[in-house]
This record gives structure tokens, C-alpha cells and sequence, in this order.
């Protein structure tokens, strides 16, 4: 109805973009409801989301006239952003974001360093970065999920913990079972995306290719390679999130140092 009633593009994209935060404000209603207080916290994420996503594609409209090399930067940079996010998602820990930071850079950079070596993704900026920022996205969801779970896990399991190191076992070897844990956890999404790809969901990326006149089979094919380079990155990413920031929760006597209430970063 909307492409109907507006001609212009911008501002049909601006009325469509109200019509979807609609559909948002209905669900913070409803959590409320629930007693579950998301208002600032989903209208401050639509704002920078909004804004964010438009400055994006003004800067790849600019990269796309420069060199190749550029890539790099713009990559590294999201890295640096994501880590920041993500590590919100870990208050009470020290060091959440170098763990962040460098959990996301292994994960994500050895899969887009390897698969632009190989060819799988091609060097040009047209590919690299809105290919490479989806690695980056979803290492950096992983990353979330991780120490969300992590953090959790300890905090609910405190007096067993304790326990255990009181009883003379190595901090590592108390919070084994929640590492594991917190590693499935953040594997969930992926492994259901891949393992639903092109029954439950068809990407818009493979959309995208048939619509420019790639051939669908191709198209289909580098879909699957994407979401399993997302499965790759993620799993890069929470293993080592997870093995670096269990020894932030101990002090250098070993003791559990995060406790119920923690708040800052």
C-alpha cells in the first residue's frame, strides 16, 4: 500500500521504517505489560540502528570509489565496535572488552582472512566489507551469547563454586561445566540457521544475487558458504571468549571475585 501511496524512494523508506518501529513499540507495550522494562533500551538500539545503518551506506558509497586496501580499516573498525557492544553483555568482569576484542579478531578475521586468500570471498570492496561485516556480526553475537551465558552460569552457581575452591580445586577446573555450557549456547543460533536454510529461511543475500542475474543454483550455493562461514566465525569466537574470561572471574588467589550485583564493565 505504501509503494502505491509514495513515489519517492526516501521517503517511502522513511515511512516504512516508522511503520516497522510500530511494530517494536507493540512488543516493549507488551513486555511491559510483563513487567519487563525494555523502553530505553530498544528505542536508544532503533535510533543508532537507523542512523547507523544510513551513515553506513553513505561511507561504502565513498569506499567503492577508493582502493581496495581500505577494506581493512573498515573492518578493524567494526571489530573495535562490536567488542564494545558485546562486552555490555559481561558487566562485573574486568577486561570484558580486550576479551571481546580479541575473541572477535580471531574469530572473525581468520575466517575473512583465509576465505579472501582462497577466493571464496572476492578482495574488491563491493564484496569484502558486506560480506566480512556479517562474519563480524554474528562473532560478535556469538561473543554476547557467551559471556551472557558465562556470567550467568557463575552467578547462579556461586556457592558450588566456592565450594569446590574451597576443597583445593583449580579455579579453571570449578567452572568447566559452564564453559561448555556458555560454548553450545552461543553455537544455538547458528547451527538452527544453517540446519533451517532454504526450508524455514532464504536469505537475502541469495535474493539479492537472482535479482542481479546470478544463476539461482550458484546463488543458493554461496548462501550456504556464508552461513557456514557465520557458523565458523562464531564458533572462533566463543571458545576463546569464554577460555579467556573465565580467569577475569578469579583473583590472583583464587577467589571468585564476581558476585551477585556487579554492574560495572
Amino acid at each position: 500500500m505504501l509503494n502505491r501511496m509514495i513515489d519517492d524512494l526516501i521517503v517511502l523508506g522513511l515511512a516504512q521504517a516508522v511503520v516497522t518501529s510500530l511494530l517494536v513499540v507493540v512488543v516493549v507495550l507488551v513486555s511491559r505489560f510483563q513487567r519487563v522494562h525494555l523502553e530505553r533500551e530498544s528505542a536508544v538500539a532503533m535510533l543508532r540502528g537507523f542512523v547507523q545503518v544510513v551513515a553506513a551506506g553513505s561511507v561504502l558509497l565513498l569506499l567503492l570509489q577508493g582502493p581496495h586496501w581500505t577494506s581493512i580499516f573498515v573492518l578493524a573498525a567494526m571489530m573495535v565496535v562490536a567488542a564494545r557492544i558485546s562486552a555490555r553483555r559481561a558487566p562485573g568482569i574486568d577486561g570484558a572488552f580486550w576479551v571481546s576484542l580479541q575473541s572477535i579478531v580471531v574469530g572473525s578475521g581468520l575466517v575473512i582472512a583465509l576465505m579472501t586468500l582462497v577466493g571464496v570471498i572476492e578482495a574488491d570492496v563491493t564484496a569484502l566489507i558486506p560480506v566480512g561485516s556479517m562474519v563480524v556480526a554474528a562473532a560478535m553475537r556469538s561473543n554476547s551469547q557467551a559471556l551472557d551465558r558465562f556470567r550467568a552460569e557463575v552467578l547462579a552457581h556461586t556457592g558450588q563454586i566456592e565450594a569446590a575452591l574451597a576443597l583445593g580445586a583449580e579455579p579453571h577446573t570449578t567452572v568447566t561445566r559452564y564453559v561448555q555450557a556458555s560454548i553450545e549456547a552461543s553455537l544455538i543460533s547458528p547451527i538452527d540457521s544453517l540446519r533451517s536454510l532454504g526450508i524455514v529461511w532464504i536469505p537475502g543475500l541469495m535474493t539479492g544475487m537472482i535479482l542481479s542475474g546470478t544463476d539461482p543454483v550458484y546463488a543458493a550455493i554461496y548462501q550456504f558458504v556464508v552461513i557456514a562461514m557465520i557458523l565458523a566465525a562464531s564458533g572462533l569466537t566463543a571458545v576463546p571468549a569464554v577460555l579467556l574470561v573465565r580467569s577475569h572471574v578469579f583473583s590472583a588467589a583464587q577467589q571468585l571475585v564476581l558476585r551477585p550485583g556487579d554492574t560495572a564493565v
